[in-house]
């Protein structure tokens, strides 16, 4: 420190710089400006910085640079000596173009003028050489001031021939590090490892865990804040502002079951609720219900077979032997394997093609192809607005545009065009209907099988009959015994007895209880034939009410039965289909048991039509109230 101040007060060097044998110095303590300034005021004042070291001046000016070694002294060699330019050099270095953050300078060959000595001696034009710490010099005072190209400038100075070389450039800002997000939960990432089953074997066809479950309260996501890049630097030492970072909007993220948490450690995406993550994989949002959203389909790449808790939609296709099993089902894609739901709705929104949709409680709706497939709901209603072929269907109710070939069987069918088909219903109604090639029409209108109330209504019929006759045969006898004398005397003198019109005297009662001994057993028997008597009656009244029963029950089984083809277009086979309560019922039966049912010989039927036009309309049981146009 004590030789810089001699150079401040001996006011050769500017402050901050100082020259001592073993170099020249720059004192760091000083602030940037201050530095820049004395370097400026050294190279104004003509001075060359012999032997430069230029990344270490870079370093001191600038902070750009490889880091130093740290000094005790606080100072930094930034050169071997200080020499003054010689003024005879200075035309040497030619002008600098400088555009677009770069300072372009033709290197080309130099020759010094023709010159005299003081001794008279006379110097030729010769090649000069120039020297890098001129050149530095030589450009700060053209305002290249920072970022000179250190080796292709030193590889241009020797060079042999002329070479146009960027002496200098810009320092870029560096890039900025935008905002982002990063997931924070391993549970979002689903496992594609075989599912184990319950008795420790694996499962190839499934996978073990899909659709990942978020418990609430979980972090899902984090927003990372930008960092700013660094700043850079103009060929004329001025500072290039730091490009800011981008930012992310966080809070678009968050869907439904979700909440942004701002915390001491970040700001975090966590699960509001419980439930099944879905995002969006346009928009990227993130949301929590109870419905699994899928996007890939279902096949033995993708997910394998499903068995899911909770109401699941699909947006890819499910492939041929895959089963999705659930509840409250959606496809938007199309099926090639099996949908079983325990509930809800199945809703297909393209074609099932060679699968099944089963529903065990609630509605199947197909918007577009059924071919080759099995449809069926214990309790709903399946509905298929396109078109339907070679199909078995059975539900309680069954709504079709169009169907061909196929095996249906419900309660309450309603078609528009149906082509080959065996149809059976309680009630039917068919818009047109006709054969399709070898694939016969058939219409049958399911009858509840009364054959079973017709034997026990004879059964009653013979009970009635055995008991009137019992009843005739008692009451004969009922008056046999009572009107034999000492009988009807016995009655008669008790009954008034009973009411107090005649009273006995202590001499009579002996003789009253002789008459009663002798009649005793004709008493008996009277009482034990009018108890017959009400007995027989009473099972009359029981087998009339039972009958009364039966045949209502006829009349309502025949009143709900119903058939109307509004157009026959060619030869139609409209019969009935007696059929019991649990097999009417019943519409979770094997496919080929609907196929044996409608399409096998039916003997117990009754012809309603046969005949290739025309239209069909019958109401009830009986042939005599069918309406043949």
């Amino acid at each position: 420190m004590s030789q810089i101040a001699q150079q401040e007060s001996a006011g050769s060097l500017p402050a901050g710089v100082a020259q001592r044998p073993d170099g020249v110095y720059l004192d760091v303590r000083l602030l940037a400006p201050e530095l820049t300034a004395a370097v400026d005021a050294l190279f104004r004042s003509g001075y060359v910085l012999r032997g430069l070291d230029y990344p270490v001046l870079a370093r001191a000016l600038y902070g750009v640079g490889p880091e130093l070694a740290p000094n005790p002294e606080l100072l930094l060699r930034v050169g071997d000596r200080l020499e003054p330019f010689p003024a005879q050099r200075k035309p040497l270095y030619r002008n600098v173009k400088i555009r677009d953050g770069e300072a372009e300078y033709f290197f080309e060959p130099i020759y010094l003028p023709a010159e005299e000595l003081s001794d008279g001696t006379l110097l030729p034009e010769r090649l000069a050489q120039l020297d890098f710490d001129e050149f530095v010099a030589d450009m700060w005072l053209k305002n290249v001031r920072f970022g000179i190209q250190v080796a292709a400038v030193r590889a241009a100075l020797a060079a042999p021939k002329g070479e146009r070389v960027a002496a200098a450039l810009d320092l870029e800002p560096t890039p900025a590090q935008d905002a982002r997000v990063v997931e924070v939960a391993s549970e979002l990432h689903r496992s594609d490892a075989p599912r184990q089953r319950a008795d420790g074997t694996v499962d190839l066809t499934s996978f073990q865990n899909r659709f990942p479950q978020i418990k609430q309260g979980m972090r899902l996501l984090q927003k990372l804040p930008g960092v700013p890049g660094e700043p850079g630097r103009n060929i004329a030492g001025q500072p290039l502002a730091a490009l800011a970072p981008n930012d992310v909007d966080f809070a678009r993220l968050a869907g439904e079951g979700t909440i942004i948490a701002r915390e001491p450690d970040g700001e975090f995406l966590v699960a509001a609720r419980e439930g099944f993550l879905n995002v969006d994989p346009k928009s990227g949002q993130v949301a929590l219900s109870d419905k699994i959203i899928s996007r890939e389909g279902v096949s033995g790449r993708t997910t394998g077979n499903l068995e899911l808790m909770g109401a699941f939609e699909e947006f890819g296709d499910v492939q041929e032997l895959r089963d999705v099993n659930g509840s409250d089902i959606t496809v938007h894609g199309d099926v090639f394997g099996n949908i079983n739901s325990s509930g809800g709705t199945i809703v297909l929104g393209r074609n099932l093609v060679g699968g099944r949709a089963i529903n065990a409680k609630g509605d199947i709706r197909i918007e577009g192809v059924a071919s080759g497939a099995t449809i069926q709901t214990a309790n709903g209603t399946v509905t298929i607005t396109g078109r339907a072929e070679s199909c078995v269907i059975s539900a309680p109710k069954v709504v079709i545009a169009e169907a061909s070939n196929c095996e249906i069987f419900a309660d309450e069918v309603n078609m528009e065009l149906a082509i080959g088909c065996a149809v059976a219903g309680r009630s039917v109604l068919v818009e047109s209907a006709g054969p399709r090639k070898s694939s016969e029409m058939f219409v049958y209108v399911v009858v509840k099988d009364v054959a079973g109330h017709d034997a026990e209504l004879e059964t009653l019929q013979k009970q009635v009959a055995v008991h009137e006759v019992e009843i005739a045969a008692w009451r004969a006898e009922h008056d046999r015994l009572n009107a034999m004398a000492e009988v009807r005397s016995y009655l008669t003198l008790a009954e008034k007895l009973r009411k107090g019109e005649i009273h006995l005297t202590p001499a009579q009662v002996p003789h009253l209880k002789k008459v009663a001994g002798a009649v005793a057993p004709h008493i008996k028997a009277i009482g034990q034939l009018l108890q017959s008597i009400k007995v027989g009656e009473e099972a009359i009244a029981g087998a009339r009410a039972r009958r009364d029963e039966l045949e209502a029950l006829k009349r309502d089984a025949a009143s709900r039965s119903s058939v109307r083809v509004s157009m026959v277009d060619g030869e139609v086979l409209v019969r009935t289909l007696p059929l019991g309560e649990a097999v009417a019922a019943n519409f979770m039966a094997q496919p080929k048991d609907y196929k044996a049912l409608l399409r096998g010989p039916r003997l117990d039927s009754l012809a309603i039509f046969a005949g290739s036009s025309g239209s069909v309309n019958w109401h009830g049981a009986v042939l005599a109230e069918a309406s043949v146009a």
